[in-house]
């Protein structure tokens, strides 16, 4: 797989690789050099192409490094300037997005939350890549604001935003499925009732039917869930956890089984939800049985939950 090609340069004077990684850190804001090696040349078995090019960018003024220590080593975690995002937004490549990393935010308490999320991407970039599926770098957006209401707030503007939204391309021969995922990746570091907290939201944005404007320009969408406007079906819930032993993952999935069992409101959405480890994501990939569903019998599934997928586009 190769790196994504542009039709304008984000920054005269970089290279390919360069221009990939100024449009990856704008999207991710916050990426080591490994997961941009990762995910911007994989076809290389060094990262000195990606290296080079981030030392030539920061001499530019274009991004910027903080040290991270990490199992007895010292990694660089990458983010872009306000003048390397100003680049990338001047060529309308990608939707303009408000935040902006710094010194101290990369080395805040998100820091952790935001690389592991990094990761789950590239877990999906590494074995759509080994499945000859399509699934790319600019293929997942972190933090993508969803707005509705409840029943249980009356009145009050409500926002779910996912972890990340990814896409997916699954082929096989001549048929091409687009999978949509909603992705909540956990490092242990919030109660397993907060996590269901989150699967609740899940099912109150899939009921969620905005009530007509008094001048509707469009009569069509009368009557249809806001999620309409977004996608062709609702996406997939992905829980991915992480951050502790393989044993308390597990304990961590049936307490968020047992909670998500007895919420009414999300046994009706009929949301298709999942649950697996980032490890075992990483290493044997999405279509492999590594997910335990939300709801119903606890029998491990890949990525598709158990539904029928012939012809269906999510």
């Amino acid at each position: 797989m190769t790196h994504p090609r542009y039709p304008h340069p984000v920054a005269q004077g970089a290279s390919e690789t360069g221009q990939a990684a100024l449009t990856a850190l704008y999207q991710h804001r916050l990426v080591s050099t490994h997961q941009l090696h990762r995910m911007i040349t994989p076809h290389h078995a060094r990262s000195e192409a990606v290296r080079r090019q981030l030392q030539l960018l920061r001499a530019d003024g274009l991004v910027d490094c903080v040290n991270r220590r990490r199992r007895g080593q010292t990694e660089l975690l990458w983010w872009l300037t306000e003048r390397g995002a100003e680049a990338v937004e001047a060529t309308g490549l990608l939707p303009a997005r408000p935040y902006r990393m710094s010194s101290h935010a990369a080395a805040g308490p998100l820091q952790g939350h935001t690389l592991a999320t990094v990761e789950t991407g590239l877990a999906f970039i590494t074995h759509a890549a080994r499945l000859g599926h399509e699934c790319g770098p600019l293929d997942w957006s972190p933090e993508i604001a969803h707005y509705y209401r409840a029943d249980d707030r009356p009145g009050e503007d409500l926002a779910l935003i996912p972890d990340a939204v990814l896409h997916y391309v699954h082929t096989h021969g001549d048929q091409r499925t687009l999978l949509t995922l909603f992705i909540e990746v956990d490092r242990t570091q919030m109660t397993v009732g907060r996590l269901a907290s989150k699967l609740h939201a899940y099912a109150a944005y899939r009921a969620y039917t905005p009530k007509n404007p008094p001048r509707a320009p469009r009569k069509k969408t009368v009557g249809q869930p806001a999620w309409r406007s977004r996608y062709p079906l609702f996406p997939r819930v992905l829980l991915v956890l992480t951050g502790a032993t393989a044993a308390r993952l597990q304990r961590r999935i049936a307490d968020l089984r047992s909670l998500a069992a007895a919420d009414p409101d999300l046994s009706a959405a009929g949301i298709r939800a999942g649950v697996t480890t980032l490890e075992d994501l990483a290493e044997h990939g999405p279509f492999a049985p590594i997910f335990t569903p939300i709801l119903g019998p606890a029998t491990a599934t890949d990525l598709w939950l158990n539904t029928a997928h012939a012809s269906a586009a999510a």
